[in-house]
């Protein structure tokens, strides 16, 4: 399908209006509230955004932690895992769990929309199936029976059905009963969530989300209409983004290829929002493609949506998480911030530029500086490992002076440090902020 992108866009708007838009959107824009963030915070956020990404990174806190606390504020842990994953039983009234971006939670709305993913044939989910039953034959059966029976369980409880049988190759090296597990979470015939220590739990759809396994039920969307669903939540989740960017936001590919025969792809989605009243066509400066911009009100099919808004001036401060839907799309992040940002954990240690963990410091509308972050929780410190200017500068952005970035820097991560529950700050003599950020943190 071929669907030509506007030629009449509306009134050309700045780089800076473009920030304000997508940090409003993000609610970014303002300094965090002065109160504890309750669970109404951590219901707005995951309603605004549609999803909350999951990693088993926990060098600072765990990846699920950090975006509710840039814009938030210091709250309990314990308490975001509770609103996620429900009671010990697992089961959470708000939200689910699959492959959203990347690993994610999501709210329980949307669970129709990822129907397709979890049923759609693929030649991964192909082999793993083939593999498992000619190593093991009968397991995912088994597998199946037994959550269905007795969930919510976690793998060990399982292994019995399995045992190891020396090291594996395969799928991360997991056990059988692991990898059933893993496959079935993924198809949809069984739901996960998170129990003690992070580790995921498995259980009975029927119990976990009030619907049958997705290869028994007709609850889900046809895939075209799920596509289209993302793609708006995605524009009212972002404000404003070229159809690339929206896309993005939930892993919607921009274009189909030879694999994707049936998905209309970003182009045509956006024309969709237009014609639909959901957003209209903009110019941006600098930008070499048109960008929507969010127009339509909420309603209550749709409680999510927002027009989008111009603060006018944005004064909040924070450190972003690799994890947060700032950081996802790199291209983004280039065109809007000038920051060209890669995380470095998978990076050998001596091709690092800015460090394993280094956080971006957002202030007002500008990203000004790199940390990175450690939790030495035996020490009791909050380690910065290495402080950096951020060499590049957003779209028509004065530099913010040296001492300026220092003083936010160190004032963010006190409130970091206290949210951590960890005594002191340590700067290591790396990068060239880090002299002034310790004689800010003694000052």
């Amino acid at each position: 399908m071929s669907v030509e992108l506007p030629l009449d866009l509306g009134p050309e708007l700045s780089a800076a209006q473009a920030r304000r838009i997508f940090l409003e959107a993000q609610s970014l824009s303002r300094r965090r509230p002065s109160r504890r963030p309750r669970d109404a915070d951590f219901a707005t956020y995951l309603e605004r955004q549609g999803v909350l990404q999951l990693d088993t990174v926990n060098v600072l806190a765990r990846a699920h932690y950090l975006p509710l606390y840039s814009r938030w504020g210091p709250y309990e842990p314990a308490r975001l895992d509770a609103f996620l994953w429900g009671a010990a039983d697992g089961h959470s009234a708000h939200a689910f769990e699959h492959w959203g971006h990347e690993a994610s939670v999501m709210p329980l709305d949307l669970l129709p929309a990822m129907h397709h993913r979890m049923v759609q044939a693929t030649s991964w989910k192909a082999r793993r199936r083939v593999a498992l039953e000619s190593e093991r034959p009968g397991l995912i059966a088994q597998v199946t029976s037994a959550v269905d029976d007795s969930g919510p369980l976690v793998a060990r409880d399982l292994e019995h059905l399995a045992p190891a049988q020396g090291a594996r190759g395969s799928w991360w090296d997991h056990g059988h009963v692991k990898d059933a597990l893993e496959l079935l979470f993924i198809t949809g015939e069984v739901a996960a969530s998170r129990g003690r220590h992070f580790s995921r739990t498995y259980d009975a759809p029927g119990r976990a989300w009030g619907r049958p396994p997705a290869s028994q039920g007709d609850w889900g969307m046809r895939p075209a209409d799920a596509h289209q669903a993302l793609f708006d939540r995605a524009l009212s989740a972002c404000g404003i983004g070229t159809a690339k960017d929206l896309c993005d936001h939930f892993r919607l590919p921009y274009q189909a290829g030879t694999r994707t025969p049936d998905v209309a792809g970003g182009k045509a989605w956006a024309a969709s929002a237009v014609e639909r009243g959901l957003a209209q066509w903009v110019s941006v400066e600098g930008w070499k493609e048109p960008a929507l911009l969010a127009s339509a009100e909420p309603d209550a099919q749709a409680p999510w949506r927002r027009v989008a808004r111009d603060p006018g001036r944005t004064t909040g401060v924070a450190l972003l998480s690799p994890f947060d839907p700032v950081c996802w799309f790199r291209p983004r992040l280039l065109r809007m911030f000038g920051v060209d940002y890669r995380i470095e954990i998978y990076t050998p240690e001596p091709q690092r530029v800015y460090g394993y963990y280094a956080l971006p410091l957002l202030v007002g509308d500008r990203i000004v500086a790199r940390l990175d972050l450690k939790a030495d929780r035996k020490r009791g410190a909050l380690l910065v490992q290495a402080a950096w200017l951020e060499p590049g500068r957003a779209p028509g952005a004065t530099r913010m002076a040296g001492d300026r970035v220092a003083a936010e820097a160190a004032a963010e991560l006190e409130v970091m440090r206290g949210w951590l529950g960890l005594d002191t700050i340590a700067v290591a003599d790396r990068g060239d902020l880090s002299t002034g950020l310790a004689v800010a943190l003694a000052g």
